[in-house]
């Protein structure tokens, strides 16, 4: 990344014409470029409308300008942001003029980047601006939302200052020990360390709900040829996306489509019957609908409820559970005069009675689509916290440090052993927060940011 000093510019509404476009500044010069652009001086947080004249003097256009001081602004130091006519060219004229005028391109995520530098934002807030921008659900937006107004910080401030009073009591006797100290006492040091342990554990266990927000859940329809799965796919995405034949066998390969159920994001996967004596190319297609089955969050398992219940494939009967699977019974509308459907749903399993046909059953269906995706999810009290990979990682190391800990506590082993493992849980949520520096980390992480955030 380059020099943090400079005064860096960039497009920050997506490229194309539109109705408006804007170019944030940031840097020691915003202020004075303000003067110079506009020929007045700016008031603070104030929107203004005026020309903007390029190095020649020549009107480019009339825009509304906003300059925001430092530190009260996004990146902390003086910034200024231009909205102009949507027009490309003009977008292009405006940047070039500043580029002209001394300004450098920004890179990926360097204004957040710079935000966190100045103590704007810890880095799993910074993290959460790329989250926010990518959410597709009300949910992923949420969880961001709260990641970004420091729901995960103040749990990690938590966890630290925990740790932080453990090991102040071990390192005084450490450091001291010809003081007139108390008799140590390890039960104080053994109860923060276990409630640290316990806040990291719950923090843990976000993680699968962080990949559900980000990549989507993953709803794998499942059945024999012929019972409609790919009917089931048309009617929850409303359009006719896969391909509805009376022959069995239709769907050859897997179908992924990305769908709103609620406020959760899912995959929805379409995929090739189940047919015990498929040969050749069907062989294959059923091949993939098992491994989609594998890695699968959520199933519909679709059966035709004019007839028996098939046995299922192993592999298949293996990953299915009441606590991840709706029974979709499809082709109501054929039961005639019958009470009840034919297919009967295994023991404990929630069961849903639809027609694709008509979408008959198709909101109830829906619904408990929407609360089962909703049990799959872990929160950590009243707060949405989706930890990511990287937390994770760093929150693991934190965990066998605590882990360490407490078998030294138990085992009465030197203070000086102890000490080593709360520091090194210190430092695993150090790198969390960002507080501990990595200059190569930090420049791995907002090259992944688009341009102009």
């Amino acid at each position: 990344m380059a020099r943090h000093t400079d005064t860096i510019a960039a497009l920050a509404t997506p490229a194309g014409t539109a109705a408006l476009a804007t170019i944030r500044i940031s840097g020691p010069d915003a202020r004075r470029l303000a003067g110079e652009i506009f020929g007045c001086v700016l008031a603070p947080r104030v929107a203004t409308h005026c020309d903007y004249a390029d190095c020649s003097g020549s009107a480019v256009d009339d825009v509304v300008a906003t300059l925001f001081a430092g530190p009260n602004s996004y990146t902390g130091e003086d910034s200024l942001e231009i909205s102009c006519h949507g027009s490309p060219f003009i977008a292009r004229k405006v940047l070039a003029d500043l580029l002209a005028r001394g300004c450098r391109p920004a890179g990926p995520g360097e204004f957040t980047q710079r935000a966190f530098l100045n103590g704007r934002m810890d880095l799993s807030q910074a993290e959460a601006v790329m989250d926010l921008i990518s959410a597709r659900s009300e949910r992923s937006l949420a969880a961001a939302r709260q990641v970004l107004r420091g729901a995960l910080a103040r749990h990690m401030a938590e966890l630290v200052d925990g740790i932080l009073a453990a090991l102040a009591t071990v390192e005084a006797y450490i450091d001291f020990p010809d003081e007139d100290l108390p008799p140590e006492d390890r039960s104080r040091v053994e109860e923060r360390v276990s409630a640290a342990l316990r806040g990291t554990n719950l923090l843990l266990a976000t993680e699968r709900t962080g990949t559900l927000l980000r990549e989507g859940i993953r709803t794998v329809i499942l059945g024999e040829p012929n019972v409609g799965k790919s009917s089931v796919l048309n009617r929850i995405l409303g359009s006719e996306r896969a391909i509805v034949s009376p022959e069995p066998g239709t769907t050859r390969d897997f179908i992924e489509e990305r769908v709103n159920v609620g406020p959760h994001g899912l995959r929805l996967i379409d995929t090739a019957g189940l047919n015990p004596d498929a040969t050749g190319i069907e062989m294959l297609g059923v091949n993939r609908a098992l491994e989609n089955a594998a890695v699968a969050d959520l199933f519909l398992l679709v059966l035709d409820a004019t007839r028996p219940a098939p046995p299922l494939p192993p592999p298949v009967r293996d990953r299915i559970f009441s606590s991840n699977t709706i029974v979709v019974l499809n082709k109501t509308d054929l039961l005639g005069d019958r009470d009840h459907p034919v297919a009967v749903p295994p023991d404990g399993y929630q069961a849903v009675a639809v027609c694709a046909l008509s979408g008959d059953g198709f909101e109830p269906l829906l619904a408990e689509i929407a609360r089962m995706a909703e049990g799959l999810q872990t929160t950590v009290g009243d707060e949405r916290i989706a930890i990511n990979v990287r937390h994770a990682h760093y929150l693991a190391e934190a965990r066998v440090c605590l882990e360490d800990a407490l078998a030294k506590i138990a085992g009465r082993d030197p203070a000086e052993l102890l000490a080593s493992d709360l520091r090194g849980a210190l430092n695993a949520f150090g790198e969390i927060s960002g507080k501990v520096d990595n200059e190569r980390m930090l420049d791995q992480l907002f090259a992944s940011f688009c341009i102009g955030k």
